[in-house]
C-alpha cells in the first residue's frame, strides 16, 4: 500500500501534464507515492503523455464528466494512506509532501 496517492484529474492538458507529473516524481524524501491520472475524456494526447511514464503512473480513462467526477473517481481508486490532490496544470515544490507528512507526524491530532 502506498503512503500517498496523488490524484490528477486531467482534461486536454498534454502540454502541461508532464511538468505536473515531474514535480510529483521529484519529491524529496518521499518515494512511496502512487500517481493516478484520471483522463476525463481528453481529445488530445493527455492519456498518451501520462502513460509514457510507465508503471509509476496509473491512467484511468473515462468519458468527459467534469473535474469533480474525475477527482472523485481517482479518490475511489486510490490505495494510499494519504490523499493529495493536484490539478493537471499545477506543480509542486520538491519538499511539499515531506513538509506535509512531517506536519502530520508532529501533530497527530490533526485530522
Amino acid at each position: 500500500m502506498p503512503l500517498v496517492s496523488v490524484i490528477i484529474p486531467a482534461y486536454n492538458c498534454a502540454d502541461y501534464i508532464s511538468e505536473t507529473i515531474g514535480s510529483i516524481l521529484g519529491q524529496k524524501d518521499v518515494h512511496d507515492i502512487e500517481i493516478i491520472v484520471v483522463n476525463d475524456g481528453s481529445v488530445d494526447a493527455t492519456g498518451d503523455v501520462a502513460r509514457s511514464y510507465g508503471g509509476c503512473v496509473r491512467v484511468i480513462d473515462q468519458s468527459n464528466s467534469g473535474v469533480s467526477v474525475a477527482r472523485n473517481r481517482g479518490i475511489k481508486e486510490a490505495r494510499g494512506e494519504f490523499l493529495a490532490l493536484v490539478d493537471h496544470d499545477d506543480y509542486w515544490l520538491s519538499n511539499k509532501l515531506a513538509n506535509q507528512l512531517q506536519a502530520f507526524q508532529d501533530r497527530p491530532e490533526v485530522g
